[in-house]
């Protein structure tokens, strides 16, 4: 910002009358808002902002700036004229608070500390000045604990122990009932504390007492729980916090004062109101801390009417001016009304879509301010089904939340069992270590699935979310077992056929039946629900809403990543607009399974072939139901990627099975066989070995075969006046050749299938970009792809060199904690590693091929941050699972309405 440049970067203390809301990076959240409420005459006691120049300074040196000492003298000194009052004198004394304010709010993470200035001198003329001896000794007592506590790092529990001890001689629960001499007693016990824990007195010099709680709030921006704090809500750690000193106004005079807290709508609901907590004869802290039971703040206007009266025109001022919810602290100090704070209020999910749409109606904020108010998070926490939050729960563990949702249902320990159960009519939760393809059915057939290895992109993970089934993976804490089919959590043990509940939203595992809340967003955007008149239909109501207008905005389109009609369909009720990856090796699982076995077993060409042609009905089959599904839109199709080693049965039971074979001299020829050739395919590194295109170089007939299928659909579907835009993509690619060699052979298929059916098809061919080399090589690629669709998934672990399903459960967490990773690469993408190659990709590609289709098919095509990237690097669409394809059109939109914000400005 302008205002942050010289001559003012060596201005280091603003008064709250110089500067304004704008300014947060400089006078952090609360100072810029301190600031603005003075600008618009708004009772705030006077007082000054420390700027977050200053706290970087003091961070990186180790001290305060050479002049930061003098600008606050001289802004204490015109602060003290204003007031009529010097700090800590002893027959007039002026107070302050030092409170901390970082450009982003991060609620109780830093320090404050009211009440400075207060000595053994001073505490005398306060309780002259307020003719009150109690209220002098109370506010002393506290000076002295949280200055203890925050500036001189003595543990807290020490003063509220002494605290209950004088509640308890003086047989009273509450503070407010000790008396001055009450106080005055404990005064003298926190200081001998302050003295045996610190090491030294109490200090009595007032300006000593704020030099030092400067330098805490300082400091308190390096605490263990701020800079957690700071990685869970990707907060940048390079800020550094502002330091507000007000002078002090008091809540705790007697029963006209008070202190309180006041939103300008319900941050649950989102409705109009009243709303917020009120405190008589209290200061700041009490109600944040829940000393005594706050009253609502209605009864404010029974209490003071002419208080209350004046906040709510405040409170009005406040959200007209800053457009939005806002968050209020304030105090009275014997019927006057001081505003203490003021910021843009958090909110809930539902209540941010409620009050965009509200203060559109409003005339406060147009539509496209609107989907700047909402966010894909949001979207996504309201269409997963909920716990009821008032159950009674028994709480057995936490892993990762990787698929967000609630499920119940009985624990079974292997598919077979999840699939017969759930025909049986049960529900039932799938727990296993991990998850491979040969669990997809009982995935499928289960409510959720528990897994105790594997992350956020472990197989697990990746289905369920494909699927929308609420999954939990890597809950480390709980020991599953198999074979016994049992999982122990401590001294539990959950054994097969008991009900447990999973929460995808936070990881947690639960014993038994939780109650869960179905999602009424869910329903609208499949068509079983419409905006209407009850509270439910009204957050419908503005979902659609702002979904409108993004879908009005947005440049990029958003595909689905589908393997089937029903997933198909689906998806299109989610409004995808096309499927950017079909993923052809799941049509494989289940019943073909014994096909694909045959073909990987096949000795001679005829075996070979004979075992292909079993499969091209079958692919044709699958495919002619996906493109009705999405008649008239494209439907991307890779060819087979994985190893085939995971068609084939597990190498350990195999071996086991052969080998009981074998001693009871009864060895079945056909296991024989596939132990062979298990042991002939086995790879150090699967992922790395013999996969994707190199399949269809190795293996003859095999992509081919694919691609007779994919054409002769699309003709059988144009022969029955549809419209099928069938896209063939050729997986892990990494030279321009192998693209060549396969798209010849496709080419030639498409032609053959073109000249027996009569039918002329306009199948385009591409690839997946999914490795580093395919991304520097793009220019030569494009030459023989028509499309580009980026595998991102995979294009992280061949950048980062990690294995997905392996480091998210062993190192991410250290990574995360240290501040390596801000966030997950596989959750968000990595723009200046992984992004760096897909924008160098785009550029190179669409020079050599100006028509160059551009997408993403990889996981972070659903994840709203990544969306945002996606759209400014210039891809044409982007895919994800078809739970997520609401969250990726309204992300969509946004990113369109910022970019398009950004030009205007």
């Amino acid at each position: 910002m302008s205002e942050n440049k010289d001559p003012q970067v060596a201005k280091f203390v603003y008064d709250f009358t110089e500067g304004n809301k704008d300014l947060k990076d400089l006078l952090g959240g609360k100072g810029a808002n301190l600031a603005e409420m003075t600008n618009l005459g708004l009772p705030v006691p006077p007082g000054f902002t420390i700027t977050t120049e200053a706290c970087k300074v003091y961070l990186d040196s180790g001290d305060e700036p050479v002049a930061l000492r003098d600008e606050v003298t001289a802004h204490l000194d015109a602060l003290e004229q204003q007031m009529g009052k010097k700090l800590g004198q002893a027959d007039n004394p002026l107070l302050v608070s030092v409170r901390s304010g970082a450009k982003f709010s991060m609620p109780g993470m830093m320090d404050t500390v009211l009440n400075i200035g207060l000595s053994d001198k001073s505490v005398q003329g306060l309780a002259q000045q307020a003719g009150d001896d109690r209220f002098a000794w109370d506010s002393y007592r506290r000076l002295i604990q949280m200055f203890g506590k925050t500036v001189l790092d003595v543990d807290g529990e020490l003063f509220e122990e002494e605290l209950e001890k004088a509640k308890r001689a003086k047989k009273v629960t509450v503070d407010t009932d000790l008396d001055a001499a009450d106080l005055k007693k404990l005064v003298t016990r926190f200081k001998k504390i302050v003295k045996t824990e610190a090491g030294r007195d109490f200090p009595q010099d007032p300006r000593e007492q704020m030099d030092l709680a400067i330098h805490a709030v300082f400091d308190s921006w390096n605490t263990d729980r701020a800079k957690l704090y700071r990685r869970q809500e990707r907060i940048p750690h390079d800020l550094g916090t502002a330091v507000n000193v007000c002078s002090m106004v008091f809540g705790n005079l007697g029963p006209d004062s008070g202190t309180g807290v006041a939103f300008t709508r319900d941050p649950a609901s989102g409705h109009a109101g009243v709303y917020g907590d009120y405190l008589q004869n209290a200061q700041g802290e009490d109600v944040v801390a829940g000393i005594r039971n706050t009253v609502p703040l209605a009864e404010l206007e029974q209490i003071d009417k002419k208080s209350y009266d004046q906040l709510m025109q405040i409170m009005e001022t406040l959200e007209n001016h800053y457009k939005d919810l806002c968050d209020i602290e304030f105090t009275i100090e014997r019927g006057q009304l001081w505003m203490l704070q003021t910021r843009v209020g958090k909110r809930t999910a539902g209540a941010a879509f409620r009050i965009a749409t509200q203060l559109v109606d409003q005339g406060l904020i147009d539509e496209a301010e609107a989907l700047q108010r909402v966010t894909g998070a949001q979207l996504a926490q309201l269409m997963f089904p909920r716990f009821d939050d008032e159950a009674k729960v028994e709480l057995l563990g936490r892993g990762i939340a990787a698929s967000p949702g609630a499920a119940v249902g009985k624990a079974v320990f292997d598919s077979y069992t999840a699939i017969k159960w759930s025909r049986s009519g049960e529900k039932v939760i799938l727990i296993r270590r991990e998850t491979n393809p040969d669990d997809l059915d009982g995935m499928i057939a289960a409510e959720g699935i528990l897994t105790s290895r594997g992350g956020k992109t472990s197989h697990a993970a990746v289905v369920a979310r494909g699927m929308g089934k609420t999954c939990v993976c890597g809950a480390e804490e709980l020991e599953v077992d198999t074979k016994r089919r049992r999982l122990t959590a401590g001294d539990v043990v959950v054994e097969e056929g008991d009900v447990i509940s999973i929460d995808g939203s936070t990881g947690k595992v639960y014993l038994g039946e939780v109650p869960v809340v179905p999602s009424p967003v869910v329903e609208y955007f499949e068509g079983r629900m419409h905006a209407g008149a009850d509270d439910a239909d009204e957050l419908v109501g503005a979902v659609h809403r702002v979904m409108a207008y993004a879908d009005r905005v947005r440049r990029l389109r958003v595909r689905a990543n589908a393997d089937n009609a029903e997933d198909a369909l689906r998806a299109r009720r989610f409004g995808a607009q096309g499927i950017g990856l079909c993923r052809t090796e799941h049509m494989f699982l289940g019943d073909r399974r014994e096909l694909v076995e045959r073909l990987i077993l096949a000795d001679t060409e005829s075996e070979r072939e004979e075992s292909l042609q079993a499969l091209l009905p079958l692919q044709k089959k699958d495919f002619v139901e996906l493109f009705e599904a999405m008649d008239g839109l494209p439907v991307t199709v890779r060819l087979l990627d994985p190893p085939l080693h995971e068609f084939l049965p597990d190498i350990t039971e195999l071996s086991v099975r052969v080998a009981l074979a074998e001693s009871r001299k009864d060895a079945n020829e056909n296991d024989l066989r596939l132990l062979q050739a298990v042991h002939r395919l086995h790879e150090q590194n699967p992922m790395l070995g013999l996969r994707g295109v190199r399949l269809g170089l190795v293996i003859p007939g095999l992509f081919t075969m694919q691609v007779r299928a994919i054409a002769e659909a699309a003709a059988e579907r144009k022969n029955a006046k549809g419209d099928p835009r069938a896209e063939i993509m050729i997986p892990l690619v990494g030279t321009v050749q192998e693209l060549e060699i396969v798209r010849e052979e496709a080419d030639q298929v498409i032609a053959e299938v073109e000249a027996a059916t009569g039918v002329k098809l306009k199948l385009a061919i591409g690839t997946m970009i999914e490795l580093p080399r395919a991304a520097l090589t793009a220019a030569q690629i494009a030459e023989a792809a028509e499309f580009f669709s980026f595998g991102t998934n995979d294009l992280t672990q061949t950048v980062w060199g990690f294995s997905r399903d392996d480091v998210e459960a062993s190192f991410f967490t250290a990574y995360l904690e240290k501040g390596i990773f801000g966030v997950s690469p596989f959750e968000t993408i990595d723009k200046d590693g992984v992004g760096s190659l897909v924008r160098n990709a785009v550029e190179a590609g669409r020079a050599t091929r100006p028509d160059l289709k551009l997408g993403v098919c990889g996981e972070h095509g659903g994840d709203p941050e990544s969306v945002h990237f996606f759209h400014e690097v210039g891809l044409d669409y982007v895919s994800c699972s078809p739970f997520r394809i609401p969250v990726a059109r309204l992300e969509a939109g946004r990113a369109a309405s910022t970019s398009a914000g950004s030009d205007h400005r």
